[in-house]
């Protein structure tokens, strides 16, 4: 009989890197499924909460964020667009316009997993990253969200009546609030079998010899 390890993958939507981590996460958790089953459930992390409605320029926020040039950001995100094509996702190639609040995002990832399963949890965050960087959308339009529930499987109705009310806000405040309790001050970050913190976007084959090494314990 296999044995489960169970991830919690602590992310935000708004970043890159998380995207990058969960492509070679998954391509891993395929790698090694002969030899371990798998439970991932993606908690909430938010880089910026008190992000207004309409966003800020992306590059005039990681200038202003990071203290760096015009241009460095370009660098970093002509990096990052390669990673993540490596990983299974493409950006736009013109890089993300604007950085957006994703509160609501994380509300509708928990609600998924209560209502769904982790599968289906797993099938809508892959979507909403798809859509804050790969689709030149507006990530504070319901829309863009209801589209990434819609592909994921999920109702659009139900998530309606999410968007329209306070359903799951609690709940998200309070897993962020245990996760940054527990020291995780940046994402992502990737908690095995509740005991072991893996940091960044790591290859897929530094997860494989993880999971290696719990399978050997």
């Amino acid at each position: 009989m296999k044995p489960t390890i169970k991830i919690d993958y602590v992310s935000d939507i708004a970043c890159p890197w998380c995207a990058v981590g969960f492509g070679n996460l998954n391509i891993a958790i395929n790698d090694f499924s002969n030899h371990a089953d798998f439970e991932i459930h993606f908690r909430p992390f938010e880089l910026n909460p008190e992000m207004p409605k309409g966003g800020q320029d992306a590059v005039e926020h990681l200038t202003q964020k990071y203290g760096i040039s015009e241009d460095q950001v370009r660098i970093n995100q002509a990096n990052i667009r390669e990673r993540a094509r490596l990983a299974g996702f493409i950006f736009d190639p013109d890089g993300r316009k604007r950085v957006y609040n994703t509160f609501n995002a994380h509300r509708l990832l928990c609600w998924s997993a209560k209502e769904y399963g982790f599968e289906r949890q797993l099938a809508l965050k892959k979507e909403l990253f798809n859509s804050y960087f790969c689709l030149d959308v507006n990530f504070d339009d319901d829309n863009t969200l209801f589209d990434a529930v819609v592909k994921a499987g999920l109702s659009k109705s139900r998530a309606n009546e999410i968007l329209n009310n306070h359903e799951f806000s609690d709940d998200v405040r309070r897993e962020e609030s245990a996760y940054k309790k527990s020291g995780i001050h940046s994402v992502p970050s990737i908690i095995l079998n509740e005991r072991y913190l893996l940091e960044g976007a790591l290859p897929a084959d530094a997860f494989i010899k993880a999971f290696e090494r719990l399978v050997d314990q």
